[in-house]
């Protein structure tokens, strides 16, 4: 469904309902991940903008961090024309699988998910 802006551009929602449904999921539970790296004393965040935002408003300048990775993702993804906005979701999607997937690995076992790859 074509949305047209104030500025009169068109606007499309990125990529299909399943993939958007994808990203939510990974945002979310990196979105966890992040909050926990917070909280447990082996791990930590180092995405600068997250730990200045942490260090300004707590663990809800966490969440407002992720709120804003998500907002450019959404931004970036209503502005580009089909297929390149699918191709950006599919890209954000699986970026974002493979770090939340190593942040939950290393909140579990305490050793990153390329610890007996990487030496």
């Amino acid at each position: 469904m074509a949305e047209t802006s104030s500025f009169g551009i068109r606007l499309d929602r990125p990529g299909t309902t399943g993939l958007r449904a994808a990203f939510f999921g990974v945002w979310f539970v990196d979105l966890v991940a992040t909050i926990l790296f917070f909280t447990v004393p082996y791990a930590y965040e180092i995405n600068p903008v997250t730990v200045w935002l942490h260090g300004l408003f707590g663990l809800a300048g966490v969440v407002l961090a992720a709120l804003i990775y998500a907002g450019f993702v959404l931004v970036i993804g209503y502005i580009l024309s089909r297929p390149f906005d699918v191709g950006f979701v599919l890209t954000v999607v699986v970026l974002y699988a493979l770090f939340a997937s190593n942040n939950v690995v290393l909140l579990v076992s305490r050793e990153p998910l390329l610890a007996p790859i990487v030496p």
